[in-house]
């Protein structure tokens, strides 16, 4: 076991993730007789998958949107919506969340489009500046879940699952999740005092549907050629791209040159990344495959016990610990190799297993001392990831509550897929 050893090295001491699966499999390599070349193989062919070419179009495709100011057109309608209800803007923050997933993919890019919005506002109506945080870092964890999706597109390709089917099947966890943190955003409000906006008698809607139409009509153009049947998903990504420029330029009219180039330049910056680390991953894997690792791995965990269900805690469980410390694609992109022979050893559906594997991965964006989510939302108040830890603990447990009813009723994600 020394490639996981050296791996574990690597990450303790800080090395990047990419850097640590490299060095991890060249260790291995030099002791054994397959030959050099099977690093360059290895790390062209990790990349060279079609469905990964949605993930640069879909981030792009968010990037565009977010500077083009869709994400007011969100907010403005949500709060006509729900605006009056207890504590009615941590209510609209979570559902523009929600609807914000639907075209960005990112978690982290959720919180910062619709928490630079609406935390400002939140504290103008008194809300305790480290609660607007942690609804907004909250919210942001959706972007994950609700598809498009990022991680749901990696587990489909390592998985060789249908990305299309991996889509339906988030949408029911997704407003599942949803519904948790705004009953727990209501339930903290009315505790604390937190009224509504005042802005949920409907007057204004059809003006804002009206200015906020092709806006809303992104995640149904989007996402609708997919469920459809119409469109893959790579070529769906793409006509998120063209829409969002046409909205952007032609709509909206707030598109510079700047702020497209600024687009492109945060899409390279994340897609290239997430090119390394995979095609490390690849070359890692087969090593580990080579080594028996998740045959081993698999015999250790049946000896426990041969019960799907408990088996899915025990692997939560892991994956929340996991979470903790390490990014969400490193951990999809390293523990599917390892973990799926196992799942699909004892019957269960991968689907089910790849929902569940990106929901504990929300629960990470919301846990230090990696907490992607609440670092973003420290950018956006000028608090301490402390403050904002506390405040955060109720929607950490709404998550983990919903982790606990997908696995005792996986009928739950696979309903809309069969």
């Amino acid at each position: 076991m020394l490639i996981g050893a050296v791996l574990l090295g690597c990450l303790v001491i800080g090395v990047p993730i990419f850097a640590g699966l490299g060095i991890a499999a060249m260790v291995e390599l030099l002791r054994s007789p397959v030959p050099l070349t099977m690093v360059a193989h290895s790390l062209f062919s990790g990349v060279d998958k079609f469905p990964l070419l949605a993930i640069p179009c879909f981030v792009l495709a968010g990037g565009i949107m977010g500077r083009a100011g869709i994400t007011e057109d969100i907010v403005r309608v949500m709060r006509i919506l729900v605006g009056g209800a207890p504590g009615g803007l941590a209510v609209v923050t979570i559902i523009s969340c929600m609807f914000f997933a639907a075209i960005s993919g990112s978690g982290p890019g959720t919180v910062a489009a619709v928490g630079g919005l609406l935390i400002p506002a939140m504290r103008a109506q008194g809300y305790r500046t480290d609660f607007a945080a942690s609804v907004a870092a909250s919210g942001g964890t959706l972007g994950i879940l609700i598809p498009p999706s990022n991680p749901l597109i990696i587990y489909g390709v390592l998985a060789g699952v249908s990305i299309g089917d991996l889509f339906i099947a988030g949408i029911l966890p997704g407003l599942l999740m949803g519904m948790l943190l705004t009953a727990v955003a209501v339930l903290v409000s009315l505790r604390r005092g937190y009224r509504g906006a005042g802005e949920a008698d409907g007057a204004g809607l059809p003006a804002a549907l009206r200015r906020g139409l092709f806006s809303l009509l992104t995640p149904f153009i989007v996402l609708g050629g997919i469920y459809a049947g119409i469109v893959t998903p790579v070529e769906a990504s793409v006509i998120a791209v063209l829409y969002a420029l046409l909205v952007g330029l032609l709509v909206k009219r707030t598109l510079t040159p700047a702020l497209v180039w600024e687009a492109l330049s945060e899409a390279s910056t994340i897609c290239g990344g997430l090119i390394l680390i995979m095609g490390t991953a690849i070359f890692f894997g087969q090593f580990l495959a080579l080594e028996q690792v998740p045959q081993r791995l698999a015999g250790a965990l049946t000896r426990l016990t041969g019960d799907p269900t408990v088996m899915l805690f025990l692997i939560a469980s892991f994956l929340l610990v996991i979470g903790t410390f390490m990014e969400t694609l490193s951990t999809i992109i390293i523990l599917t190799p390892i973990l799926l022979p196992l799942v699909r050893q004892l019957g269960i559906d991968p689907i089910h297993f790849g929902i569940i594997l990106v929901v504990t991965s929300e629960v990470g964006f919301l846990t230090p001392p990696l907490g992607v989510n609440l670092f973003v939302a420290c950018n956006l108040t000028g608090r301490s990831i402390e403050q904002i830890s506390r405040e955060v603990i109720p929607f950490i447990l709404a998550l983990v509550a919903g982790l606990v009813l997908l696995i005792l009723v996986p009928q739950i994600p696979l309903l809309l897929v069969r």
